[in-house]
């Protein structure tokens, strides 16, 4: 893959508007653990496994990513949509836009930005004042 393959792969874009549901200020991914729960908990549902995961996979990378990358205040939330779920996280590299790895063996790591693609049914990231902010739409 290209870097500009790479780049369209994430485009920049703002996601849907949707109403703060939870949140997180995180400083460390040490954190994330009580991130999962707490949404495992909320969607706790029987017929909700599978969008359970997938939401918890997703989080747990976008977040994992800007505490690891981003640096600066790290701000976690997932927001309802009419039949999906809003994940945003930002951070504090707004000069510096998702990358997801370009010719690395994947036994490297960093293929989670592919990953949430996959995932997700759109996706995207933007700027505003001071900070970058990556999402993910999970139906």
């Amino acid at each position: 893959m290209t870097g500009e393959t790479a780049r369209q792969l994430w485009p920049s874009a703002r996601p849907p508007a949707a109403p703060e549901h939870f949140a997180w200020d995180l400083e460390s991914v040490a954190e994330l653990p009580v991130v999962r729960a707490e949404v495992r908990a909320h969607l706790d549902g029987p017929h909700q496994a599978d969008l359970r995961d997938r939401l918890v996979l997703a989080l747990d990378e976008m977040a994992s990513n800007a505490l690891r990358h981003g640096g600066g205040r790290v701000r976690a939330t997932v927001r309802p949509l009419a039949n999906a779920w809003l994940i945003e996280v930002r951070d504090g590299a707004p000069g510096t836009p998702p990358a997801p790895a370009v010719n690395r063996d994947p036994s490297e790591g960093g293929l989670g930005l592919y990953l949430i693609a996959e995932l997700a049914t759109d996706h995207g990231w933007y700027v505003t004042a001071g900070a970058k902010h990556v999402w993910a739409v999970l139906r």
